[in-house]
């Protein structure tokens, strides 16, 4: 075997794991990114119905 041979036997056997590395990181990163996006959601929700709240018991925002 030349040293050709086992660069490329490296470089063959190192692709599956970087391919799982790389879905896994696109995996967690769209699962944080619809987070985010779900709590900002909530925040301004909440904000809304603080709004309300207020309203209603005459207060002032």
């Amino acid at each position: 075997m030349t040293f050709l041979e086992g660069l490329a036997d490296v470089l063959i056997s190192l692709i599956p794991p970087a391919l799982m590395g790389v879905i896994f990181w696109l995996m967690l990163r769209s699962i944080l990114r619809a987070d985010r996006g779900e709590r900002e959601v909530y925040q301004k929700i909440e904000a809304e119905e603080r709004e309300k709240r207020a309203n209603a018991l005459g207060e002032q925002p």
